[in-house]
């Protein structure tokens, strides 16, 4: 089974306030996961890799043989697929915890970009975990 997830991050400000939205489709397009939550204040880029962490803690033990993840952030998408080099210390921790939690993972990670309108609820859901103000557990 091929799973797609879709991730986003949002940052009102830049810094701002910020939240990441996750959902995760089957392969017949209906969600398995959704998640929206607040993180605090941090960067859009920084919200971006949060939530693509976050996805990859939760389906870490999932059952599947491919997942396809989703993100409207090409600085992202290129900085883990290797084609841009990553220069903000912070965004690099993120990137090497990331990189060693797909190592651990047993099927196939594929990351690529789409527009933002591809992306729309998981946007929606970042949005949502602004202003809900909920934090992750």
């Amino acid at each position: 089974m091929t799973l797609h997830a879709y991730t986003d991050g949002a940052s009102r400000g830049n810094p701002g306030e910020s939240g990441i939205g996750v959902i995760v489709k089957n392969d017949k397009g209906e969600p398995i996961l959704r998640l929206a939550a607040y993180i605090g204040r941090a960067t859009n880029n920084l919200a971006e890799y949060t939530a693509l962490l976050t996805l990859l803690k939760r389906v870490r033990g999932i059952d599947c043989q491919r997942l396809i993840v989703h993100s409207d952030s090409e600085l992202m998408v290129r900085q883990l697929n290797g084609e841009y080099r990553i220069k903000n210390p912070e965004i690099g921790k993120y990137y090497k915890e990331i990189q060693d939690i797909l190592r651990t993972i047993p099927f196939a990670i594929e990351i690529k970009h789409v527009s933002r309108e591809t992306n729309y609820e998981a946007d929606q859901l970042a949005n949502e975990g602004i202003e809900s103000r909920v934090r992750l557990e």
